[in-house]
């Protein structure tokens, strides 16, 4: 009998570790039982509804019958809008040839891996991140983990970079980072652009250039005296070398809305243009049009941030600070400060601790067991995001958390500690 293998992509590609902690939580839902669920990078739209002013314009693109395919690089409409929102919010200056649409994000940093990385090839990426693994998993690149420390906020430093980039392809940096809701700070990535640089100067015209692919989907929510910083505008040079990924998806709470940009050079966005055209990763030409109208009012996106971005901080800062009195109570939690996202970096560490019948939490999958079978609190470890299995840290998303449930949640995870012996 014929086999039943598949490709060697195929057999080896791990699915995503949050949809299994996903299936997991809605079974435990199913049988009744009240979830704290933290693990979505996704809005609940009944709390945060994307902007009235882009839903009216999505409703309006749809009765003009913008329902055919789009231009596989984006409508020419939108492609000037973002360069404009760019050049007026972050000062960056892009031509409409140096800029994708696609579907969100993923499409365009899949394309950025195709077209960038063969066979073989270095890439360096952070862990915890997101996803990064998986991309050059797809492209048989060669994997060169940065495991990043909590006294850096769980950012990589140019001194841990820069022993691996000769001979990389890739280096692939996000700020504000998925998982842990930091961010570069501009000492930082100016110590790392100014790597890139070197390293790229060194190369022969034969050589590859390296590329830095820099998602900065959540730049727009940063809080307090937080400020974003990317590559081009620290160091002018770096526009060769960078492919940017950004989008509405988490500006706008529009993560179903599909539309997503990169910036990068002419000739590279090109060739992601060609990539994302066999695939088929377009974003829809209504939310398109409709995303071209909404980018131009100015004063609706401020309303939208002072409102949003305000919604989010409350969130992060409550839990923070619920957590932080129970490290000064004795308890084996801790967290870093929120500064950007919607996401919070937490830490339980409990291995070795006996549960009330006297089951030892031998490993950390059992502590986020025990978080979910006992405090009904649900996160996503560090493991899920490149890190080694019995790190101790977590991902917290509060983008479904209803505030009015923040206490009982805290409440609820206080008295699981305490059963612990």
């Amino acid at each position: 009998m014929p086999s039943n293998k598949l490709s060697y992509l195929a057999e080896t590609l791990i699915g995503s570790e949050i949809v299994k902690l996903g299936a997991d939580i809605k079974e435990k839902i199913k049988q009744g039982n009240n979830i704290y669920n933290f693990t979505i990078g996704d809005f609940d739209s009944s709390l945060f509804p994307i902007p009235l002013e882009l839903q009216e314009e999505i409703i309006t693109a749809y009765k003009h019958h913008f329902t055919n395919y789009p231009p596989a690089e984006g409508i020419e409409e939108l492609r000037e809008a973002v360069a404009e929102f760019l050049l007026q919010r972050e000062g960056l200056q892009y031509n409409t040839n140096e800029i994708l649409i696609a579907a969100g994000g993923r499409p365009l940093i899949y394309a950025a891996y195709r077209a960038i990385v063969d066979k073989g090839e270095k890439v360096i990426y952070p862990v915890p991140s997101w996803n990064n693994n998986h991309y050059v998993h797809f492209t048989e690149g060669q994997h060169v983990l940065i495991e990043t420390k909590k006294e850096n906020n769980f950012m990589p430093t140019a001194d841990e970079i820069a022993p691996h980039l000769p001979g990389a392809t890739l280096l692939a940096l996000c700020s504000p980072l998925n998982p842990t809701g930091t961010t570069f700070t501009k000492e930082t990535l100016e110590a790392i652009c100014d790597l890139v640089i070197a390293e790229n100067s060194r190369r022969s015209t034969d050589e590859k250039k390296l590329y830095l692919l820099y998602d900065q989907i959540y730049w727009t929510l940063t809080y307090g005296d937080i400020q974003h910083y990317n590559p081009v505008s620290l160091r002018p040079a770096m526009k060769e070398f960078t492919i940017f990924i950004d989008g509405i998806s988490k500006s706008f709470a529009a993560t179903g809305v599909r539309v997503g940009w990169s910036m990068g050079p002419a000739n590279l966005i090109a060739k992601m243009k060609a990539i994302n055209s066999h695939v088929g990763a377009w974003s829809p030409m209504a939310e398109q049009h409709a995303t071209a109208n909404y980018l131009k009012q100015t004063e609706n996106i401020d309303a939208w941030f002072t409102h949003f971005k305000a919604g989010i901080s409350e969130r992060l800062n409550r839990i923070y600070a619920g957590l932080i009195q129970l490290k000064a109570e004795g308890f084996n939690v801790d967290a870093v400060a929120p500064q950007a996202a919607i996401y919070l970096t937490i830490q339980v560490n409990l291995v070795g601790k006996k549960t009330a019948t006297e089951n030892i939490l031998a490993k950390q999958a059992d502590v986020t067991a025990y978080l979910l079978d006992e405090a009904k609190l649900a996160v996503v470890p560090f493991s899920a995001f490149g890190a080694g299995t019995e790190s101790s840290w977590y991902r917290l998303s509060v983008c479904t958390c209803k505030t009015q449930e923040i206490d009982a949640m805290l409440q609820q995870l206080k008295d699981a500690l305490q059963r612990l012996l």
